[in-house]
């Protein structure tokens, strides 16, 4: 099996949601597509890793950030990988094979995605030596923006590279955010289990519900703006199921069903 397809299976394996619009974009920015979302998953694994305690994930996190910072043209999958060889048997495939997703990406834009992964890496890092402390409002912009604002300002960069797409860049982040918040909410009692709140100190569900309202409503913005084509083909979908992922949390059910995710995307994808 190549290395696309080989991706394309890993990523169905780990996200359906995202495994759709991936599915659908163009030969070059799928590639592009599919190497950011799985290196991004791979320290997502880690930061949310039940068995590892907190001191090990800061120091995969930041071995992971080093490799992909030491990467050039002729950096080998070995080369990458040899700075977590001794986590292998303790972290998830999808994490250990960080540097194959790497990789994947086009050479134009490689540089890029291996930055924006260092530096969420190195950011996630710091939330994990600080056991995710969310006291404030500032520190939960903070917190979204580190592991999805950012990821919003990857994609605008990945649709520029692509076809010269333009996007507004702080809508960019509210789209991210908007997609965290909902993550957010539909954990936050397992999260709760192991003595970690994003909900900022004398917040209540409805104070993190209008704040997952207002950055998706900058989402709507950043996805209305964008012309027809694979970026707004790719935005639809998870900001259609963010919506009304929200409108199920609000009304006390804990996620969306099967048959519901279908026939949104199915709506979506008209």
């Amino acid at each position: 099996m190549n290395l696309k397809k080989d991706a394309l299976k890993t990523l169905k394996d780990t996200s359906r949601t995202f495994y759709i619009p991936i599915s659908r974009l163009p030969d070059g920015l799928q590639e592009a597509v599919i190497s950011a979302y799985l290196c991004m998953r791979a320290i997502d694994e880690i930061e949310d890793h039940p068995q590892l305690d907190n001191i090990t994930k800061v120091k995969i996190l930041k071995n992971i950030s080093l490799a992909l910072q030491a990467g050039h043209s002729s950096t080998t999958h070995n080369e990458m990988t040899e700075v977590i060889k001794s986590y292998q048997h303790i972290i998830p495939e999808v994490s250990y094979r960080f540097a194959e997703w790497a990789l994947l990406a086009p050479p134009s834009i490689s540089a890029r995605i291996w930055d924006a992964t260092a530096s969420m890496a190195d950011r996630m890092a710091y939330w994990a030596e600080n056991n995710w402390t969310i006291k404030t409002k500032s520190n939960l912009d903070q917190y979204t923006f580190s592991v999805a604002g950012a990821v919003g300002l990857l994609l605008s960069d990945l649709w520029a590279w692509y076809d010269n797409t333009q996007t507004n860049r702080e809508e960019a982040i509210g789209f991210g955010r908007g997609l965290q918040a909902i993550n957010i909410l539909r954990n936050h009692q397992e999260d709760k289990l192991r003595g970690v709140s994003f909900i900022p100190e004398g917040w209540q569900l409805e104070d993190m519900h209008n704040y997952a309202r207002y950055n998706l409503s900058l989402g709507d913005s950043y996805t209305k703006s964008l012309p027809k084509g694979p970026a707004l083909q790719f935005c639809q979908i998870p900001l259609t199921l963010a919506h009304a992922t929200l409108e199920v949390l609000i009304l006390g059910k804990t996620k969306l069903t099967r048959h519901d995710v279908m026939a949104l995307v199915a709506q979506v994808c008209r």
